[in-house]
């Protein structure tokens, strides 16, 4: 079966929505919806027979379509949910799924009334190097993990278009913090105790352009988020994602999106050193709690392979439609990533951690 489909905002990500569709089987995009005129133009001119509306009354109006991607701003994402679920329209909404949990409630109880399939594009959940690190906590490749480092770090404040406008739902929270708290809460299984964060405006006027948030889970495992936009460095392109995964029989480092790093490990387990051992002092290297490793007592290992791509998204999306697989992305899991947002806002106004479950 090929299920008709509109795209709702036709952006950077919008753009992309179009042409994922076209390339499915399962699925064909038959209209564009944008406010933007200029945009409608550039829709037509790569897809001819694409049908183009200015309003989403006008699309619902004249369209018979199976379901919508929601991709347009933030702000947006109630209105146009509650429009196409009482329409008849299966959903994607692009993240952040709604602005407050309240409106997500909201939104939850047209989208049960109406009988319709809602989900969120929440597809870092297939990033290659997000899948090598759930690999090694999944198979306990680096002991008991106690705790996960998550970073992304860009330059010179580079946010764009409405992403910069409060009133729009801009700001990186809202951006990249949802993919970044996904990843953690779809990896680290059990209930997550506190949430501690710190959430700044660097060098943007309205919205946040810094995060760091810490998540202790009720397992001992606490991960730590940081996402920066003005974290300088005189690379060209610089442009940085790291993990650190620390267990009790080694860590494992992850650069990149397309991953490179190891896994490293002691060949046996340190000891306390002995007040009578004697060292030089050339070999404690700056103390001796952190002096320079014997010879032979580290050893590396390659990264695990995975095999995985952000396509992989609307593979489980369409299977799930046709009730052949589990929606991968559940709206309970979208609302929990939601409450952590809600908290880490408390916690940074309130320079406080906050219970959660």
């Amino acid at each position: 079966m090929s299920y008709k489909y509109a795209v709702i905002g036709y952006g950077f990500i919008g753009r992309r929505h179009v042409d994922t569709l076209k390339t499915f089987e399962e699925s064909d995009c038959v209209a564009v919806c944008d406010i933007n005129e200029r945009r409608l133009k550039e829709v037509k001119e790569k897809y001819p027979d694409m049908m183009v509306y200015q309003s989403a009354e006008e699309l619902f109006a004249n369209e018979k379509i199976d379901g919508v991607i929601i991709s347009a701003n933030n702000k947006a994402h109630k209105e146009l949910t509650i429009m196409a679920a009482k329409n008849g329209c299966n959903i994607i909404c692009e993240k952040p799924a709604a602005l407050t949990v309240k409106e997500f409630d909201e939104m939850m109880e047209v989208v049960k009334e109406e009988g319709v399939s809602f989900t969120v594009h929440q597809q870092r959940r297939f990033d290659k190097d997000f899948n090598t690190v759930k690999r090694c906590y999944d198979e306990h490749m680096v002991g008991d993990i106690y705790t996960i480092q998550s970073s992304l770090y860009g330059f010179n404040g580079n946010m764009h278009d409405w992403h910069v406008y409060k009133g729009e739902g801009g700001g990186m929270l809202y951006d990249w913090g949802v993919h970044l708290i996904d990843q953690i809460l779809y990896m680290v299984e059990g209930k997550l105790k506190t949430v501690y964060a710190d959430v700044r405006n660097v060098i943007n006027k309205e919205v946040d352009d810094y995060f760091k948030i810490i998540l202790c889970f009720e397992n001992n495992v606490t991960a730590e988020i940081e996402l920066g936009t003005y974290f300088l460095n005189d690379q060209k392109d610089w442009f940085e994602r790291h993990w650190f995964v620390g267990g009790n029989k080694g860590s494992m480092n992850v650069n990149k999106f397309d991953p490179e790093g190891s896994i490293v490990r002691t060949t046996r387990l340190l000891e306390n050193v002995n007040e009578d051992q004697e060292k030089s002092a050339a070999s404690y290297g700056p103390t001796r709690s952190f002096g320079v490793p014997e010879p032979g007592l580290i050893v590396t290992e390659p990264l695990p392979k995975v095999t995985v791509k952000q396509s992989d998204y609307f593979v489980n999306y369409f299977k799930a439609l046709d009730g052949k697989e589990e929606m991968l992305v559940k709206p309970e899991e979208v609302r929990r990533v939601l409450c952590v947002m809600e908290a880490c806002r408390e916690s940074a106004q309130t320079k406080r951690s906050v219970d959660f479950e």
